[in-house]
């Protein structure tokens, strides 16, 4: 990953937003970047229109730090994609310039306000507001994007087939399980490598559409408006979008694991998704739950890996509720009840 000296990369900003914005000196610090390999940055603009405005820096603007099939994107997928959301109406953060010699993006500033920051505090009440706002744009995503698929759109030539599901299961393996130091029986290895075929089949054979893939409360931005109006939620790090089921970014945004929703709520808002997607109940709610379990064990193999290979730390914490999540839903699908009790028998936090 090749970035810029702290020097060369305010010379290159100041001249840069002087010419956008207008303004004088520019003030700029370093923001937090999560799980991401990219950089960002918030730019104060003295006298500026806008007076700030957020840059972020790819290093490598083919990266993804998530796997995708298919060779290297033609375009970077973050401005890719957020061409094609913006066209419709989904709330992504306005692009003001990409200067790709020098691997900068510059965007509109949203704000610090995240949907985590908002929700976890909240009582049932709060969280109920916020979370169907979250869900109604979420279905107004899917609605614009079934109605006007977009081939130029890179999202529209990648999904998760069964190879990517399979991957996603096999991570958890290695790192969930492995590389944690546990060591599963020849028989049981057989017996996880037969659910992980199934879950992936019948993941693969549902019916796509277009998915953030990593629709959750850290990449939600909250912009509070008038004392009579809902605050309006902005949509971020959308560039690893593809097709995937109906069911897989509600998952993401209802099994959270940074927010832990109590039982009756989650209940309520997945047949609030039902209803506003106008989608058959029954077979969503299986479909709900077979996506979690396949997600949420990628979830904890992924905090293993962020941890132990990316050296980015704070995320092993979070293992507990993943694993809670895919306890709760295995309960509910009866033909993966082996692949429930080899969890259970091998991981200390995986609920009884």
């Amino acid at each position: 990953m090749a970035f810029l000296t702290p020097e060369a990369l305010r010379d290159q900003v100041q001249s840069v937003v002087s010419k956008l914005c207008g303004g004088g000196a520019v003030r700029i610090a370093a923001m937090a970047g999560g799980a991401s390999l990219r950089r960002y940055y918030r730019v104060e603009i003295e006298g500026g229109k806008p007076g700030s405005l957020v840059v972020m820096e790819t290093g490598d603007p083919r990266h993804s730090d998530e796997v995708v099939k298919g060779g290297g994107p033609d375009e970077l997928p973050f401005l890719n994609v957020q061409r094609y959301l913006a066209r419709g109406g989904v709330a992504v953060p306005a692009l003001y310039l990409y200067d790709p010699d020098q691997g900068l993006v510059y965007l509109e500033d949203l704000g610090d306000i995240t949907f985590e920051s908002r929700v976890q505090p909240g009582s049932d009440a709060v969280r109920r507001r916020y979370y169907q706002l979250a869900i109604d744009e979420l279905v107004g995503m899917q609605r614009f994007a079934t109605a006007q698929p977009d081939p130029g759109c890179i999202a529209f030539s990648r999904g998760f087939d069964f190879d990517l599901l399979k991957w996603e299961l096999d991570h958890f393996r290695e790192y969930g399980l492995e590389a944690r130091g546990i060591v599963l029986a020849p028989a049981e290895r057989q017996e996880l490598e037969r659910q992980f075929q199934q879950i992936a089949e019948r993941l693969a054979a549902a019916p796509r559409l277009l998915v953030h893939r990593d629709y959750q409360s850290r990449n939600l931005m909250v912009q509070d408006r008038g004392a009579n109006e809902a605050p309006r939620l902005r949509v971020i790090d959308f560039q690893d979008a593809l097709l995937g089921t109906a069911a897989y970014d509600l998952v993401g945004l209802l099994r959270d694991s940074y927010v832990a929703l109590a039982p009756q709520l989650l209940d309520e808002l997945v047949g609030y998704h039902v209803r506003r997607a106008e989608l058959d109940e029954r077979a969503f709610r299986e479909l709900f739950d077979l996506q979690t379990v396949q997600r949420k064990l990628k979830d904890a193999g992924r905090f293993v890996f962020l941890e132990q290979v990316k050296k980015l730390p704070g995320f092993m914490q979070h293992i507990p509720s993943s694993l809670g999540y895919v306890a709760e839903a295995l309960s509910r699908l009866p033909e993966l009840a082996s692949l429930r009790e080899i969890l259970a028998g091998h991981l200390n936090d995986f609920p009884t």
